[in-house]
């Protein structure tokens, strides 16, 4: 992992930890086809409580891993900053699988790509019937 890599991903752990600070809110959040590698990151931005998400924004990786992408995560500190947004929320780790229901699968069903999620808590990574 390079400096610069380290420092954008250090920057995000920083805003996350700090609490929150005030709107806009934004919400960074990883997902993949398990809980090892995140091939999509979201990031949404909220601007007051009880709001709708006004912006939000997508990463895919193919092969790679969001997480460590310099450039994705050098397009998310600039993102966060254009809007400047005063508090991070979010976690590091993967919390669900990176295709959407009703888009990429029907409202209802599991991914038919991501068995790993299939009947798994996102939240707890434990499986549930």
């Amino acid at each position: 992992m390079g400096i610069l890599e380290r420092r954008f991903r250090k920057s995000l752990r920083k805003r996350v930890r700090r609490g929150f600070r005030g709107y806009p809110v934004a919400t960074v959040a990883y997902y993949g086809p398990d809980d090892q590698r995140a091939s999509k990151v979201a990031v949404g931005i909220t601007n007051g409580e009880g709001r709708e998400v006004a912006e939000l924004r997508r990463w895919f990786s193919e092969t790679g891993d969001v997480r460590f992408d310099l450039v994705i995560s050098r397009q998310i500190v600039e993102f966060i900053a254009t809007h400047a947004v005063r508090t991070v929320a979010g976690v590091e780790r993967i919390i669900g699988c990176p295709h959407e229901e009703g888009l990429d699968y029907a409202q209802g069903d599991v991914c038919p790509a991501c068995p790993y999620w299939a009947h798994r808590d996102r939240w707890t990574g434990e499986t549930v019937h």
